[in-house]
């Protein structure tokens, strides 16, 4: 197996006190599997089976006792019991985390006892989750005993040594998430491993050891830590100073996607403990859209006395039989979008029954709800932004990058959204968590910037910054922040007019100290026509700047600038294993992303996508072939692959073409963007 055995964290949990004594311990590794398949090439081939079961022997003591269950990789309900009663279930938390469970007085028995773990129940087909169980026992003590033996007293203050709302997290040396407990009368969000603090202070108890205690706010701010060991009894006090890293001057912070358990039932989220990660992440505009309900969290913000940290937006996921859409603002007062819909055409008929809704954004577009995947190849030309539906897409914006459903490919998305700019939508990319949970998905892992004021975080003007995102002033954000200027003055969503041979464009990328970039890509249209390495990318802030001036291009284009950097960050911001993953292997990245600028290369002082210069190529070949393929010489991939798509949607066969004499005489681009949709094409119809 590809795993040590930590016996440092056994020594940690069962040698920590003379008062209290193993009852039971097991300290192999156990791989279980969900399913037929293996789900990470990470994991053995060959599973454990898919539960396990251990046999033992124990003498019972007084009272209740304690058990710890340390596992990896946990995506599915899995079930605790011990001689047939049912404890617990593990956390649903792919970190490597340790969860306890408290055992009844009287159910350990005197002789045998079993100790099981199980599915909750049979998995659905193809459904798959490889989990490690790496350490098990149980302690003579009950939980709140084992929990209790040591105290921290902990504070964050910020760069000006204020108190600031912020997150804790506490790991052993190994990166291994411990189980903590809050000391009475907190206002806290904590769960295995980490703690929000409102007010910047955090009185926790745990087991006696070793620990790394980190310290941070979200992206834009340093993480600060300490090695720390506590002996039983121990208090200590320590304080953390976190200074902002990352300048997002007229940006203000979103995170577009936010659910709770309270208003959801799915999760684990209050309302009070989403204000306190809200505050925790330093997100400065949270759109609250739970499922097909209106959520009012302001209440709960003013009781913390956290609401000076952010402007509430009221929204809402309207989840449909056919996809899951944000729409913000929303008016409490007002009826509740009607879901039911059969097709995407009826969605903004059921919108302007309620009015106010100025932002649509269409979620995870990989991933199966109900059976329907909004962008799946039988219904979709990715390349080509094509719907074979018929539907028009109904939203002006779609999330590029979902922290809580990321995808084996991280351009896969991007992809998608290029396709859709060059069938001439215009949508705006975002960024978001889609948490349900306090922990499990950290709120604002990936999150949007929007181009507004952001002098005072509890007075944003939500209708301007909601003007700007509709618009496309954005950036994206997954531990990385680039922003793209061409010609000195356009941002994203404005356009640049030609006047000379070149343009310039200027490309910074930005982001703390804990994450590194050590790449940078420009797109045009969607194609990496630029890239360089990055040296040093690892400093705080200001991580690498630089212009290009570039040829002009001969036709419009739309230009995006993409940083990554490697993914491993450190047990505070742990990376979300893909979710509904099309590979058993994958590549743990950070990103960050401009919006799109749009270059006027024909100087007719508007911007034309690709499918406007296609549709006009066809106008004028009079949809001879021969004539389109020469035609197509003077534009690139994306104008091509509009043409195919047209092509074919007036009754032609693009296959065919691309396998007749007349495209060997097709530029490099032509032949390409034929063949590419001609690819998709038939994958459409392979599927079921």
């Amino acid at each position: 197996m590809h795993v040590t055995i930590c016996k440092a964290l056994i020594l940690l949990l069962i040698c920590h006190s003379a008062v209290g004594q193993r009852l039971f311990s097991d300290q192999k590794v156990h791989h279980l599997r969900i399913g037929d398949k293996p789900q990470w090439a990470e994991f053995p081939a060959a599973s454990d089976g898919g539960q396990l079961a251990l046999t033992f022997d124990a003498k019972p003591v007084p009272g209740a006792q304690s058990l710890f269950v340390r596992h990896y990789s946990v995506e599915l309900e899995w079930i605790v019991t011990l001689n047939d009663q049912k404890l617990g279930k593990l956390s649903e938390d792919e970190k490597d985390m340790i969860s306890f469970f408290e055992i009844p007085a009287g159910l350990l028995k005197e002789g045998q006892n079993t100790l099981q773990i199980a599915p909750a129940k049979k998995p659905a087909a193809n459904v798959s989750n490889d989990i490690r169980i790496s350490e098990i026992f149980i302690e003579s003590r009950p939980v709140n005993e084992v929990l209790s033996e040591a105290t921290l007293e902990l504070e964050v203050r910020d760069g000006e040594n204020k108190l600031i709302p912020s997150r804790i997290t506490i790991a052993d040396k190994n990166g291994v998430l411990m189980p903590l407990m809050a000391k009475p009368g907190q206002e806290l969000a904590i769960r295995q491993g980490f703690v929000y603090t409102g007010n910047g202070k955090a009185m926790i108890s745990l087991p006696a050891g070793t620990y790394r205690i980190f310290a941070t706010r979200g992206f834009e701010y340093a993480v600060d830590s300490a090695l720390v060991t506590l002996k039983p009894g121990d208090v200590l006090k320590k304080q953390f100073k976190i200074k902002r890293e990352v300048a997002t001057d007229g940006w203000v912070s979103s995170d577009t996607h936010i659910h709770t358990f309270t208003h959801s039932r799915h999760g684990d989220a209050t309302d009070e403990e989403r204000i306190l990660t809200i505050a925790g992440e330093g997100i400065e505009l949270p759109i609250i859209t739970d499922h097909n309900l209106y959520a009012d969290l302001n209440p709960a913000a003013r009781k913390l006395g956290l609401n000076a940290f952010f402007t509430i937006v009221n929204g809402i996921e309207v989840t449909t039989p056919i996809g899951h859409f944000n729409m913000f603002p929303i008016d409490l007062n007002s009826p509740v979008i009607d879901h039911k819909i059969s097709k995407w055409d009826e969605l903004p008929v059921n919108v302007m029954k309620v009015g106010h809704v100025k932002g649509i954004i269409l979620n995870h577009a990989r991933d199966l709800h109900s059976n329907f995947r909004p962008f799946d190849p039988s219904r979709h030309i990715a390349s080509a932004g094509m719907t074979l539906t018929g539907w028009k897409f109904p939203a002006n914006a779609m999330e590029v990058i979902n922290s809580g459903a990321t995808q084996s490919d991280i351009m896969r998305l991007y992809d998608d959204w290029f396709g859709l700019l060059n069938r001439g939508y215009s949508v705006t990319p975002a960024g978001s968590t889609d948490t349900h949970t306090v922990s499990r998905f950290l709120l604002g892992q990936a999150r949007t910037y929007i181009k507004t004021a952001d002098q005072d975080p509890a007075k944003i003007d939500i209708t301007h910054a909601i003007d700007q995102f509709t618009k496309g002033r954005v950036m994206v954000s997954y531990g990385l922040l680039t922003e793209l200027v061409v010609n000195k003055d356009y941002a994203s969503s404005d356009t640049v007019q030609v006047s000379g041979k070149e343009i310039s464009v200027s490309i910074r990328v930005s982001g703390p100290g804990w994450t590194t970039a050590d790449q940078v890509a420009l797109y045009a249209n969607g194609k990496k026509i630029r890239e360089t390495k990055i040296a040093n990318g690892q400093k705080p802030g200001l991580k690498w700047t630089a212009t290009w001036n570039i040829p002009a291009p001969e036709h419009d284009v739309h230009l995006v600038a993409i940083a990554e950097g490697p993914g491993e960050v450190g047990p505070f911001w742990q990376i979300a294993k893909p979710y509904q993953p099309t590979s058993t292997t994958w590549i743990k990245k950070v990103m960050g992303s401009s919006g799109a600028v749009f270059v006027d290369a024909d100087r007719d002082k508007s911007w034309s996508s690709a499918h406007t210069y296609a549709e006009r190529l066809i106008r004028e070949s009079k949809e001879d072939i021969a004539l389109l393929v020469k035609k197509l010489a003077a534009f690139d991939e994306a104008v091509a692959i509009q043409a195919a798509a047209i092509w074919q949607e007036k009754g032609h066969s693009v296959e065919s073409l691309v396998n007749e004499n007349i495209l060997k005489s097709a530029s490099v681009s032509t032949k390409s963007g034929f063949r590419t949709f001609a690819k998709e094409y038939q994958l459409s119809l392979a599927k079921p």
